[in-house]
């Protein structure tokens, strides 16, 4: 034990016995709640007792729910932070399309940009503006990138008057919004356009291939926001009145 003593006091370390970290534990009884990362470190105790065959170890079984605790504290901690990187890539592409937007240089580019080039910044497969057909469009203006509807359609797609943004998982494309581009379509989301009162209902849509790109549980905001940025430049374009 003396030489142990000495060896210790030449390299300036002291290693800790059982007793002692026994009783260092026992004096700072929340050091495993502020460390409980050494929990996974650790086996839990496994307590056999002959005549009690059948007893409850819960010393055992605190462990490991605590154990459970944290990894599903972790997993949480995993999805919102994944969840918060997709937000902002989310808020940088609809921030690049409204700068698009704004650089248009006439109303058929403002358009070719909205069916075209929104795609590729937004990352989806497809993207439909649509119009219903009413008094103001009874002869259809000739621009490839507008989808017709009936009158009421729009009403129809979103489900009610009241309905302004839908999201769905999984969708089959709808050719009268998506056009040639419906066979793509597996998930969807739509806008509802209230460009005018001397306008007609309108609709832009985003069609994805893949189910589950979008979802109910999606928030909604920024694609509003690009919704009143495309309200607010057909408007300008055309020298329309708000609604």
């Amino acid at each position: 034990m003396a030489d142990q003593a000495a060896d210790r006091s030449k390299t300036g370390t002291t290693t800790a016995t059982a007793a002692q970290v026994v009783a260092y534990l026992r004096r700072h009884p929340d050091f495993l709640a502020r460390h409980p990362e050494l929990l996974d470190l650790q086996l839990s105790p496994g307590r056999h007792n002959e005549s009690g065959k059948g007893v409850v170890d819960l010393q055992q079984f605190m462990v490991e729910r605590l154990r459970g605790e944290i990894n599903k504290l972790r997993n949480d901690q995993d999805e919102i932070l994944a969840n918060t990187r997709d937000n902002l890539s989310t808020q940088e592409r609809i921030h690049k399309a409204v700068v698009e937007l704004l650089e248009a240089e006439s109303f058929e580019q403002f358009i070719d940009i909205i069916t075209g080039d929104l795609g590729l910044l937004l990352e989806v497969d497809v993207v439909s503006l649509c119009v219903e057909l009413s008094d103001h469009t009874a002869k259809r203006p000739k621009h490839e990138g507008i989808q017709f509807l009936g009158r009421g359609a729009v009403d129809r797609a979103l489900g009610g008057k009241d309905k302004h943004v839908v999201l769905r998982d999984e969708a089959i494309g709808d050719p009268e919004i998506f056009g040639a581009g419906a066979e793509l379509v597996r998930s969807d989301a739509l806008l509802r356009l209230n460009i005018s009162s001397h306008a007609p209902a309108g609709l832009i849509a985003f069609g994805a291939r893949h189910p589950g790109y979008f979802h109910a549980g999606q928030g909604t905001e920024l694609m509003s926001f690009l919704g009143r940025v495309i309200e607010f430049g057909i408007r300008t374009w055309l020298d329309l009145p708000k609604p």
